[in-house]
Formats: C-alpha cells, structure tokens, sequence
C-alpha cells in the first residue's frame, strides 16, 4: 500500500487550543509556509491557515499529523472546482 492511501484512510480533524496550537490529521502534504500562513493538502481539501508567528512545530508524514504553533488567524478550506487546481489555489492564497 503506497503511503498516499494510507493517509486518506485516515480521519481528518483539526484542534485548536487557545488559538495558539493547531494539531490537523489526515494531511497528505504541507505544499507551503512561512511565518504567516500555511498551505496544505488533506483528505478533505486544501486549508490555509493564517496567523503570526507561525511555526511547524512537528509532522508525521506516517500519520498525517501536523502541529503548528503561533497566534492563529483563520482557517479557511479552500473549494476549487478548476481543472488547475494547484494555480487556482495559489492565486486566491496570495490576493
């Protein structure tokens, strides 16, 4: 079983804690970040989270976890029905 299905068995959930850590599982990929938004794939669709000070603070690519700390903004899926899916994103991610 390649890891990508793997992943996708996996139940998608986000916690967040005093908007200071964000735990989400059932993510495939972080395709990017930086200090104030993260980028990623997960079983249900992209999410763009948007805050400051953002940091990874760990990831389990086996498991689909990511833990992310800083003062978190938003979180926002993003629903794309464009064939270019990866170009659509990106443009409504740096509007």
């Amino acid at each position: 079983m390649d890891k990508d299905n793997n992943i996708s068995s996996y139940n998608h959930s986000i916690n967040l804690l005093e908007r200071k850590t964000l735990v989400i599982t059932g993510v495939k990929k972080i395709d990017n970040f930086d200090n104030n938004h993260f980028l990623l794939d997960t079983t249900m669709g992209y999410i763009v989270v948007k805050g400051e000070g953002l940091g990874l603070i760990k990831l389990d690519t086996l498991s689909g976890n990511v833990t992310i700390k800083g003062t978190i903004n938003s979180i926002e899926y993003i629903v794309d029905n464009k064939k270019n899916k990866e170009e659509s994103v990106f443009s409504r991610l740096f509007k």
